[in-house]
């Protein structure tokens, strides 16, 4: 397998309640490598040996419901308090007080929260492609999304239980993979009406420099593994979330953080996202941080892997 030639070493660790993977590499100072859908830890294959080159220890886990991780049955088994406690588990399984923490999308979104509710455990957070957004506190989470996009967005069509899964298995997991990982669409993820969001993907004619079919292939085959639902769980536990951090309303972000987005993610310019990180709400909810704006799609950290990791180390040596 084209992973093991990689040289990180993998262990299975008990933390709250449930089996997490890590693939972890390196001496030094602990750095969280959190991946985002659909991917797994494979997905910071580059940043790995880069960084334990640069003296860290790296651990990348696959997050609950992916990969070699357990995946609790229900959706409300996947809130930012079950991700944030396993990640926990996991620096005090380590025997460390503080590590680095970066995320790329759901990872981002799981190394925001790490960072509001423990920022004691947290040196400082690195957020690949998504920052941390204020929570209404008239609208939850779909409402919100239903009202500003209607219900054939990406997110709103990942609610029904089975709904998703059926739609991707009209597909071999190679072509999901492929649909997804090599995503090069600027606007937001919103099928025509009637249509399946999978179904809207179009799958790429050739791959980009970037990536290989072996390395997709490891993607895919463990997918084939484990099936979706535990990382579709994430979208579908999202009004549990509104619900439960309702007290940490208005709280800031107080540990150094920096934000690494491609000039044409996902709704980076049509969403509406580079006005809110240039703007004061991001500004105030997050003091104590620096955006850097690379050119490249959503997941950067595969698509430009020498930048981005040239980024983190940068960021890292700054606070180290």
């Amino acid at each position: 397998m084209m992973e093991m030639t990689l040289g990180v070493n993998h262990q299975r660790i008990k933390t709250n309640g449930i089996w997490i993977h890590v693939a972890e590499k390196g001496a030094g100072p602990l750095v969280l490598l959190l991946h985002g859908f659909p991917e797994i830890w494979y997905a910071w294959r580059h940043q790995i040996t880069f960084l334990a080159n640069h003296g860290y220890h790296v651990v990348a886990p696959d997050l609950r419901g992916y990969g070699d991780s357990d995946s609790p049955l229900l959706p409300s088994s996947y809130t930012f308090f079950h991700v944030v406690g396993d990640l926990i588990g996991l620096l005090d399984h380590f025997g460390v007080q503080q590590a680095f923490v970066v995320g790329i999308d759901w990872g981002a979104l799981a190394a925001w929260y790490l960072s509001l509710l423990r920022p004691d455990r947290v040196k400082a957070v690195i957020a690949l492609t998504v920052p941390i957004s204020p929570r209404s506190p008239n609208v939850k989470y779909l409402e919100s999304f239903e009202q500003m996009f209607g219900n054939d967005f990406y997110i709103c069509q990942f609610q029904e239980p089975g709904r998703a899964e059926r739609s991707f298995s009209r597909y071999d997991y190679l072509t999901v993979m492929k649909k997804f990982l090599l995503l090069t669409q600027t606007d937001l993820l919103i099928a025509p009406p009637g249509m399946e969001i999978i179904d809207y993907l179009r799958t790429p004619s050739f791959l980009p420099s970037w990536i290989t079919e072996e390395e997709l292939q490891v993607f895919a085959d463990k997918f084939q593994e484990t099936g979706f639902t535990g990382a579709l769980n994430y979208y579908r536990a999202m009004d549990l979330n509104w619900e439960l951090l309702a007290p940490w309303e208005g709280s800031k972000i107080t540990v150094p953080a920096k934000l690494i987005i491609g000039d044409k993610d996902i709704g980076f310019d049509s969403g509406g996202r580079r006005e809110y990180i240039e703007g004061n709400i991001f500004k105030n909810l997050v003091p104590n941080h620096e955006v850097v704006i690379i050119d490249g799609h959503h997941f950067i950290q595969q698509e430009k892997p020498q930048q981005v990791s040239d980024e983190i180390l940068s960021f890292l040596k700054k606070h180290c």
